[in-house]
C-alpha cells in the first residue's frame, strides 16, 4: 500500500504531467504543421532548437526556465510585478519543465501524423475556399487525431519520468511539488528501499498504460489504408 506521502507524490505527478501536456501540445502542433507544410525559411533552425530539451542534460533545460520564471528573469519579474505571481519553486514551474522537455518527442510524433495526412484533401479544401486556418482545423487535425493523441500520450508519458529539469526549477518540496521520480530520489537518500520500491512499480505500471494505449494508437494509424501512398 502507498503511505500518504507516494499518493501525494502520485497525485502531483499526474497534476504536472497533464498541465506540461495540454501547455505543450498545441506549441507542438503548430511547430510540427511548420516543418511539415510550411516553405519558410529558417526550418532547420527551428527544427535544432525543438531539439535541444531532447539531447542537452535535463539540468541545463531547468536553469533556464530558473532564469526565465525567476524574478529577475523577463517573464518571472513581468508576473511578479503585474500580478505578484511567482512561478518558480511551485507545481506549476515542473509541469512547465515537464512540458518543455516532452515538447521534442510531441513535435516528432506530430510531425509524423500530419506527414501521413492525404495532400489532395488539403488541397481540395483550399481549391473550395477553406483558408489555412481552416484547412488545419476541418482537415489536416481530424484526419491526424490518432497521431495527435498517440503524441500527447508520448508527452505525457515523458512528463511522468521528468527529474532534472523539475528540481531545478521547482524544488523538492513534498506535498508542493515533489513528483514520483523526486519522491523516489528522497527515498534512496534516506535508505527507504520500499518505498523507493514501491514508487517504481507505481511509475513502471503508469509508463506501461501510457505507452501501451500510444502503440494501439500508433498501430490502429498503421493500419488505415493510404491510397495516395500507392496510386
Amino acid at each position: 500500500m502507498l503511505s500518504s506521502d507516494e499518493f501525494q507524490a502520485l497525485r502531483l505527478s499526474l497534476q504536472v504531467a497533464s498541465l506540461g501536456t495540454l501547455l505543450g501540445l498545441p506549441i507542438a502542433l503548430a511547430i510540427g504543421w511548420v516543418l511539415v507544410k510550411s516553405s519558410i525559411r529558417g526550418k532547420v533552425v527551428l527544427d535544432t532548437l525543438v531539439s535541444f530539451p531532447l539531447v542537452l542534460p535535463p539540468v541545463i533545460t531547468g536553469y533556464f526556465l530558473l532564469l526565465m520564471l525567476g524574478r529577475n528573469g523577463p517573464i518571472g519579474s513581468f508576473l511578479h510585478d503585474a500580478f505578484g505571481v511567482d512561478l518558480v519553486f511551485t507545481w506549476v514551474a515542473a509541469a512547465l519543465a515537464a512540458g518543455l522537455v516532452s515538447l521534442p518527442l510531441m513535435v516528432r510524433a506530430i510531425e509524423v501524423a500530419i506527414a501521413g495526412v492525404d495532400p489532395r484533401l488539403e488541397r481540395a479544401a483550399r481549391s473550395l475556399g477553406a483558408g489555412p486556418l481552416r484547412t488545419i482545423a476541418t482537415v489536416t487535425i481530424p484526419l491526424a487525431y490518432r497521431g495527435i493523441l498517440a503524441a500527447a500520450l508520448l508527452g505525457f508519458a515523458r512528463g511522468l519520468g521528468e527529474f532534472g529539469a523539475t528540481i531545478v526549477v521547482a524544488g523538492n518540496i513534498p506535498g508542493q511539488t515533489q513528483t514520483i521520480p523526486l519522491a523516489m530520489f528522497t527515498d534512496l537518500q534516506a535508505g527507504d528501499d520500499g518505498g523507493a520500491v514501491r514508487l517504481v512499480v507505481l511509475s513502471l505500471s503508469l509508463a506501461l498504460i501510457s505507452l501501451s494505449i500510444h502503440h494501439v494508437l500508433v498501430r490502429r494509424r498503421g493500419l488505415l489504408r493510404r491510397p495516395w501512398a500507392t496510386s
